[in-house]
């Protein structure tokens, strides 16, 4: 089984956030990126079919130069190889065309992205993908299992959850629940250092037109400053949360 594991390169959460040309840009001086966090359950459960049914792994990442650590950390979690379309991912529908050319040339059984990435939450590159190859689909996936060219998928709707089944290849949006946060792979000194020799393939990006534009940028308004009622003063604490808070 191939699988094609989607890496998006995000800032870490740690990260102070801040936009520079008039609210236009994201400022990246001084910030940390790494995997996002639903691509992250995705590769670990990429590398358990690696493990327990010998499938082979390969990483995908849109992005610049800047973003090969980030694969190279993937490898070193345990892929196979890794790939780069050499453009900058200015918008959903691009990055979906970049990876479509990917999978269609690379003939993945299993496409394993995340439901959205951290930066813009945008939630759209999973289910654009299933769209431009026609592929089955399933998002907010939480467990996946495959046998032969079946699989039998999980997903989260309100109120519980729906049993799937579904013929490969299969494109899912994944999200905590593919694995559990304690079994995320921390690549170790083994797999650092064998990362270095692991193929780094750098691909040109196909022409594919933007669908959206950023116009600008805003912070979410700062909080108010906390207010002290003395534990007796029952009627300031009333009319507090009646006329300012209005939550009564």
């Amino acid at each position: 089984m191939k699988i094609l594991v989607c890496i998006s390169h995000v800032p870490d959460t740690t990260s102070k956030i801040n936009f520079v040309n008039g609210d236009s840009e994201f400022d990246t001086n001084g910030v940390q990126y790494v995997i996002n966090p639903n691509d992250e359950f995705g590769l670990t459960r990429a590398i358990w079919f690696q493990e327990q049914q010998g499938a082979t792994v390969t990483v995908v990442n849109v992005g610049g130069a800047d973003t090969e650590p980030t694969l190279r950390k993937a490898l070193a979690i345990g892929a196979n190889e890794a790939i780069r379309v050499n453009a900058v991912p200015t918008d959903g529908f691009f990055v979906a065309k970049q990876l479509a050319e990917v999978i269609k040339t690379g003939a993945y059984d299993l496409v394993i992205c995340g439901k959205e990435s951290l930066d813009y939450n945008g939630g759209m590159v999973p289910g654009m993908l299933a769209g431009l190859l026609n592929y089955n689909f399933v998002n907010s996936c939480t467990e996946i299992t495959v046998d032969g060219t079946s699989a039998k998928a999980a997903r989260e709707i309100d109120g519980g959850k729906e049993i799937i089944s579904a013929s490969l290849p299969l494109i899912i949006g994944g999200q905590k629940g593919l694995v559990e946060e304690k079994d995320l792979r921390i690549p170790n000194m083994r797999g650092i250092m064998t990362a270095r020799t692991k193929v780094l393939t750098v691909l040109e990006p196909v022409a594919a037109s933007n669908q959206t534009k950023i116009v600008k940028f805003e912070k979410p308004a700062a909080k108010s400053a906390v207010k002290l009622v003395a534990a007796d003063n029952l009627d300031e604490l009333i009319n507090l949360l009646h006329n300012e808070a209005k939550v009564i």
